[in-house]
């Protein structure tokens, strides 16, 4: 059994970070080898339009056909047994860096049929995990989770079962009083990074031991 975390902030260590690592040690509870990927680490680029992943008879069908640092990554997860992507919210949206893997990793399989179909290998569960500086109220009032649905749903086409979790009202800064941020209560944020974020990480943890012990619905 391996599981892969795939990290798309640039803080290794702190929020999103945190929480992959909490789920790769919920898998390694469980026996699985576990690995994490630092996607600032890399060289790539997002998918470049050469559709040579749906070229006929072509060598690289339904394989990214672009070579940078994210080529063997792309490799490496066709053998995971289960795959957990972690991205803070920019924006209303999924990191730049996430967003540019999950074009190459995505596309590549999506089968351009009626209806559209999946070229992955196997059937594995996939973990999304997000984080945001948002309160509860601001997620509900913007939509937030129905912003990033579209991605739930194209992961759930191409890997066969998908799970998130929302991380919200993030504590974003070691010390709030080096940053312009009034509209934060520091005090409220330190409150909440203390109560409520370690059930995040347990959540995370939970995650992570479900998807090694294969203890998920396909259906």
């Amino acid at each position: 059994m391996k599981v892969i975390a795939v990290n798309g902030s640039p803080r290794k260590e702190w929020n999103t970070g945190t929480m992959l690592k909490h789920a790769l040690e919920g898998a390694a509870s469980r026996g699985a080898d576990t690995q994490m990927i630092h996607l600032y680490d890399l060289q790539y680029q997002g998918c470049l339009s050469c559709f040579s992943c749906k070229a006929k008879s072509g060598k690289k069908y339904g394989r990214c056909g672009a070579k940078d640092g994210l080529t063997p990554i792309l490799k490496e997860i066709e053998s995971a047994d289960a795959l957990i992507l972690g991205s803070p919210v920019y924006l209303g949206g999924i990191s730049g860096a996430m967003q540019s893997f999950l074009e190459r990793l995505i596309f590549p399989y999506l089968t351009y049929t009626d209806p559209p179909g999946t070229l992955f290998p196997q059937r594995i569960p996939v973990g999304l995990i997000y984080t945001l500086g948002a309160s509860q109220e601001r997620f509900e009032e913007l939509g937030y989770e129905q912003r990033l649905a579209i991605t739930e749903l194209l992961v759930k086409r191409i890997f066969g079962h998908t799970e998130k979790i929302f991380s919200i009202d993030t504590y974003q800064f070691e010390d709030y009083s080096k940053v312009v941020a009034p509209r934060f209560d520091p005090a409220q944020k330190l409150k909440r990074r203390q109560e409520i974020f370690p059930q995040d990480c347990r959540k995370a943890f939970a995650m992570g031991s479900r998807f090694a012990g294969k203890e998920v619905n396909f259906s």
